[in-house]
């Protein structure tokens, strides 16, 4: 549904894209991760026809952004950078005036739309009235009132409450289970990409560093919280038996070493076993083990 190819783009001689490549599947979820200035925003900005990459393209729905922006955006609806209202006229008025600015306005559809994000009750008050969650809601509206086949948001997340993500995350997922959306969004909340993502990139100073689905991350490698006394000799024989040591209390084995036969081996050279359980690998894990392989960004 949605293709970046070969995207390139510096700002002031610094690159901010470097060779960048993703697609995203019809009616999935597809998460961009990485730390400030990874190139998170700059890469939705592109496929916005926001930001003109030096080199490299875009295509929805095989619609070339860059050849023509207006057919290919007319199937996307967009959250980008920090949703801006007129803050004296209210949430219905806002909408009337941003939908005017894209073709004219439904009230039908626009009531529909107001009702599904749960801003019925204060649509009609001033914007000023309201706080963060009710604008990320109202900027929701706004996203959705053209009735899109693929939603980009951009860090959508952020500063909410624990409530005000939870149930923005539900509200996503039921977007792509009875609908078909095409989500693709940035954010820096890894746990929450974890549970909504089909997909994930990873950027990294403007490269991508990983694409997988979030289903891989679980792969053949098993990992264990440990507490070994003393620590330095277990380390030696972890690595003599085929793991590794992630971190202190951390270790990883694969598949062809047997937990038991390690447990063995550490008790019979004298290393004292307080704790051995085995834990599930997360998107942090991964997210954490890419960065430090590379050296922490600048």
């Amino acid at each position: 549904m949605l293709v970046a190819s070969g995207l390139s783009k510096k700002f002031g001689g610094k690159p901010a894209l470097s060779d960048v490549s993703f697609h995203v599947k019809r009616g999935e979820i597809y998460g961009l991760l990485g730390h400030n200035g990874a190139g998170k925003s700059t890469s939705l900005g592109v496929v916005l026809g926001m930001v003109m990459p030096d080199s490299g393209d875009v295509t929805i729905d095989g619609i070339s952004v860059l050849r023509n922006r207006s057919r290919a955006l007319r199937k996307v609806g967009a959250i980008f950078e920090s949703p801006a209202f007129y803050d004296y006229l209210s949430g219905w008025d806002n909408l009337k005036i941003l939908m005017g600015y894209s073709g004219g306005f439904d009230s039908t559809a626009a009531r529909a739309v107001v009702e599904r994000v749960g801003l019925s009750r204060r649509i009609h008050s001033k914007v000023r009235t309201y706080s963060h969650g009710m604008r990320q809601r109202l900027a929701l509206a706004q996203a959705l009132l053209p009735e899109p086949e693929v939603l980009l948001l951009d860090e959508p997340t952020d500063g909410l409450d624990p409530e005000g993500i939870k149930w923005f995350r539900e509200f996503i997922l039921k977007l792509r289970d009875e609908r078909g959306m095409t989500v693709l969004f940035n954010s820096h909340l890894l746990a929450e990409v974890e549970l909504m993502c089909d997909r994930v990139a990873i950027l990294r100073e403007g490269k991508r560093v990983f694409e997988g689905s979030i289903g891989s991350i679980q792969d053949d490698t098993r990992f264990f919280e440990v507490d070994f006394e003393p620590w330095g000799i277990a380390c030696g024989l972890v690595h003599s038996a085929g793991g590794e040591v992630r971190a202190v209390g951390r270790i990883s084995l694969p598949a062809t070493v047997d937990p038991a036969a390690l447990v063995e081996t550490l008790v019979r050279a004298g290393v004292g076993i307080r704790s051995f359980s085995p834990m599930r690998r997360s998107l942090e894990d991964l997210y954490m083990e890419i960065l430090n392989s590379a050296g922490s960004p600048n």
